[in-house]
């Protein structure tokens, strides 16, 4: 996750995680394709760095609508335990 390359300071890997997040995907089994093959990361791996940057002030800052709906989703997920 090195390598910053914008101004929200967010490495090569943190931007990708969110702009996979921005994407739909059709079908069972396609996102995590698309994590395996796009970022070469574990499924397992993608979800706990994502779950990380959704507390992230950078990541609010780099893509504040995708990090605010995955919250929104996190949220209710958590309410629903």
């Amino acid at each position: 996750m090195r390598g910053m390359d914008d101004a929200s300071g967010l490495g090569r890997t943190e931007q990708a995680v969110l702009a996979l997040e921005r994407r739909g995907f059709a079908g069972p089994g396609a996102k995590e394709r698309a994590i395996r093959e796009e970022l070469g990361l574990a499924p397992v791996r993608y979800y706990q760095l994502l779950n990380a940057l959704l507390d992230d002030r950078r990541a609010l800052a780099h893509d504040p609508v995708t990090v605010n709906r995955l919250r929104r989703v996190r949220d209710r997920r958590r309410s629903e335990r």
